[in-house]
């Protein structure tokens, strides 16, 4: 028995280089986790312990020279304000947080010369751009070509007027055929007399006739060419701006529609197309009842600035008894009726 406690205390007792080798494990330990916790390396614990000036291995100097920007003109820092940057050598080393905010800051060479949205400076606009401001997609659109310009080019005042021999058809308003000083008629238009306007005249002929009065239609229909050679006429007597006054040029003439009738009275051809026909007793019965054979009085006196032409006591225009009627009972010139 008392020889196998002693073999059970002997095999009890702990080998000296297990003791060792545990607390130097221990040491190791917690000298690595001091250098992790100041951010320091092998070999700077090695120079710091024995003060030696042993420069880095070649590896290491080179990780430093490809990681060390470069000095600036005021030369290089000192030890005490930042150390070598240093490639990691454990596993347990951690990267310097005042060395990383300033690598998130500081911007390398290539990200400077980077454009983004947040670098780029925008000129500032001209006085074009500030009286017309664009935007980015009509910045990119395209200028229009030499056609479209053409399409959407507004046309000049020479191009607006038109002519008799400019335009191809007569210009309605309402449905109503137009011819004044605004409105010409195509210098090949040649309708002739209306029909329907010369069975309304002689059917109020025979209306006036009852009460006195024998009517007659002196001047209705006038062609282009007719209206030439009166016009001139009336130019070469009186001047073309007392001319202008009472006769229209050529293509500006009612009676090219065959819709005008110059009225008189047979046997009063004195007062055909004369001022002194205004105050007979014929123009005042024309002038109150035509409407009801769809006439109306085409120039009254006072209108000479709506119309262009002065007070003719005996022109009458044909638009049918309907509209003769609303436009008497207006008061009002066909120019002023129809808003033209």
């Amino acid at each position: 028995m008392k020889k196998v406690r002693l073999f059970s205390s002997k095999k009890m007792r702990p080998k000296w280089w297990i003791t060792l080798a545990v607390t130097s494990t221990i040491l190791v330990g917690a000298s690595l986790g001091t250098l992790s916790m100041y951010n320091w390396s092998f070999n700077q614990a090695i120079q710091g312990l024995f003060h030696t000036t042993k420069q880095p291995s070649v590896e290491v100097a080179a990780v430093e020279d490809k990681e060390q920007p470069a000095p600036s003109d005021e030369g290089p820092l000192a030890d005490n304000e930042k150390g070598p940057r240093l490639s990691k050598v454990t596993k347990t080393e951690t990267p310097d947080p005042a060395e990383e905010e300033l690598d998130d800051v500081t911007p390398s060479a290539e990200e400077e010369d980077e454009e983004t949205p947040e670098t780029i400076v925008e000129p500032a606009p001209s006085k074009d751009n500030e009286k017309n401001p664009t935007s980015p997609e009509e910045d990119e659109t395209p200028d229009p070509s030499e056609d479209e310009l053409d399409d959407i080019t507004p046309p000049t005042k020479e191009e607006d007027k038109k002519t008799p021999e400019t335009i191809v058809e007569p210009t309605y308003v309402q449905g109503v055929l137009i011819s004044n000083k605004q409105y010409p008629l195509p210098a090949t238009y040649a309708p002739g007399e209306s029909a329907e306007a010369r069975g309304s005249f002689a059917a109020m002929r025979t209306a006036a006739a009852t009460e006195g009065f024998d009517l007659i239609a002196f001047s209705t229909y006038r062609s282009y060419d007719h209206q030439v050679g009166l016009y001139q006429r009336y130019v070469d007597q009186y001047g073309q701006s007392a001319a202008d006054r009472f006769s229209a040029q050529p293509g500006y003439s009612e009676h090219q529609t065959g819709l005008a009738f110059d009225i008189g009275e047979v046997g009063q051809e004195a007062h055909w197309a004369e001022d002194s026909f205004k105050d007979t007793a014929t123009a005042k019965w024309l002038n109150e009842n035509a409407h009801d054979f769809g006439f109306i009085l085409r120039y009254p006196p006072g209108k000479e600035h709506i119309t262009g032409y002065q007070y003719e006591s005996w022109h009458f225009r044909y638009l049918g008894v309907d509209l003769a009627t609303k436009v008497y009972n207006s008061g009002l010139t066909l120019e002023e009726y129809l808003n033209i």
